[in-house]
């Protein structure tokens, strides 16, 4: 598999291959050799021991053969060539500083480079790369500086064109700026030189691999028992639902707990620039944007996706994120036969979210009046569920609200329920009770048609 003849070295990922340049190994002296344990990385992939190993494995790898193997497939043959480096330029390594080197290797070849320990930490939730010496964490909603850092800017841009090609786009000088996903469903945001500044930027937020429930959520405190019951019966009952919330609140999160009780016979299309929601019925058909290309032709936006969705025969649509002109058509399809339609909004509070719907509106169609265009969501829009990042890392659901019609030229809301916190009780960690409004939701008639609206009543009661 590998031979001594210099070929062009080559780093494989599952998605793409990304050339190296092929440069013969330079010698250099015997050194004290890094160490990379809990203060990062920085010592072994900075130095020159590391330089010329590296250099050395992609001089001598057969890149032919290593083409369509695995991590596993691949690691006894790099350790060789680790060992045969080490011993032709008389390197003094012992064996966990091999692991450390052959590992750093792997994670180039096949993963992330020294962000892969990271996305493997399942109590990380977010990876922000500012640059080459800057790697951010957020672990239990508070953000951390590590240790670990990449090799230079040109590492990092290495990166962030694998993690593109993967799915089918690119970032370069011409365009700077891309939205694209993992393998696993993780979402990622790539800025590059010159925008940005201080080197290239990474932004991953990572897709759980746990299942989230409305139920888990309650046991977590994210919501009380009586709110998830509520949402799971608006759910059940097809009710049109926006979750409304600020970046990083858990909007996506809970809108995948939502979707958990639509029907197994139901067809439902989702909409997204990067395809991250995870529904678990048998029968969804997912779509994703497509950025323009380099002559800024072939672009697909989400209003496009939205209209042709509706030729679709769908039961139900949901919307990752509405953040333009596509709410006309979103607000449309609710009132036009797609009951049980969801989507995510930001905002901070649900009137403001009522009011970001109207000028998303506006943009699609100007000559619309107001009036009307509150009208619309008044008719297509049920529930608007605000969640909020707080203060203590906490993601808590803080108020469900229910539309219930007009009055003259404004629409009429009816708090279900609220989170009131003890602003006597300040703390690291924020206090406060789930309060029930304990009024008659206005669909309980419509919960009465499915069946469910002694459950409704019940969910309400404190």
């Amino acid at each position: 598999m590998f031979g001594q003849k210099q070929v062009r070295a080559i780093e494989t990922t599952d998605d793409v291959t990304v050339e190296e340049n092929s440069a013969a190994p330079e010698p250099a002296p015997a050194a004290a050799a890094p160490v990379n344990g809990p203060e990062g990385n920085e010592t072994l992939v900075r130095s020159e021991l590391f330089k010329t190993i590296r250099t050395g494995v992609f001089s001598l790898m057969n890149a032919s053969a290593a083409v369509g193997r695995t991590r596993e497939q691949m690691k006894v043959g790099v350790e060789k060539l680790v060992m045969e480096i080490a011993e032709r330029e008389h390197l003094n390594i012992t064996i966990a500083e091999q692991s450390q080197i052959v590992g750093e290797l792997l994670n180039d070849m096949f993963g992330l480079g020294p962000i892969q320990p990271l996305l493997a930490d399942e109590t990380i939730t977010d990876v922000l790369v500012n640059g080459p010496d800057q790697v951010y964490v957020e672990r239990h909603g508070r953000l951390e500086l590590t240790p670990f850092k990449f090799r230079d800017n040109a590492h990092v841009i290495n990166v962030a064109q694998r993690i593109a090609a993967g799915v089918g786009r690119r970032v370069d000088e011409s365009s700077p700026m891309v939205d694209a996903r993992l393998a696993d469903g993780s979402r990622v945001n790539v800025v590059l030189p010159p925008l940005a500044i201080h080197g290239a930027t990474i932004s991953i937020r990572k897709f759980s691999k746990r299942n989230i429930t409305l139920h888990r959520m309650a046991q977590q405190g994210n919501m009380s028992q009586q709110m998830a019951n509520l949402l799971k019966l608006a759910s059940t009952c097809r009710l049109n639902i926006i979750v409304s919330g600020g970046t990083g609140s858990g909007k996506t999160t809970l809108l995948n707990a939502l979707s958990h009780f639509i029907g197994l016979g139901e067809r439902t299309i989702t909409i997204e620039d990067a395809a991250e929601l995870q529904l678990v019925q048998p029968h969804v058909v997912s779509l994703e944007t497509r950025p323009e290309n380099a002559e800024g032709l072939g672009g697909v936006a989400q209003r496009d996706l939205v209209r042709n969705a509706l030729r679709m025969r769908p039961d139900r649509i949901i919307l990752g994120e509405t953040r333009g002109p596509e709410a006309f058509d979103v607000l449309q399809a609710m009132n036009t036969g797609h009951d049980g339609s969801m989507t995510t909004i930001h905002a901070n509070t649900p009137r403001d979210g009522i009011t970001r719907l109207e000028s998303m509106v506006m943009m699609a169609n100007g000559n619309l009046p107001l009036l009307s265009i509150r009208r619309q969501i008044a008719s297509a829009v049920h529930l608007i569920v605000q969640i909020e990042r707080m203060r203590d890392g906490m993601r808590r659901v803080t108020r469900i609200t229910e539309l219930v019609g007009m009055e003259g030229d404004v629409i009429i809301t009816q708090e279900l329920f609220t989170f009131r916190y003890d602003a006597t009780a300040y703390s690291e960690e924020v206090k406060g009770v789930y309060e029930s409004a304990l009024v008659r939701p206005a669909f309980a008639a419509r919960a009465a048609y499915y069946g469910l609206e002694e459950a409704l009543l019940e969910a309400m009661r404190p």
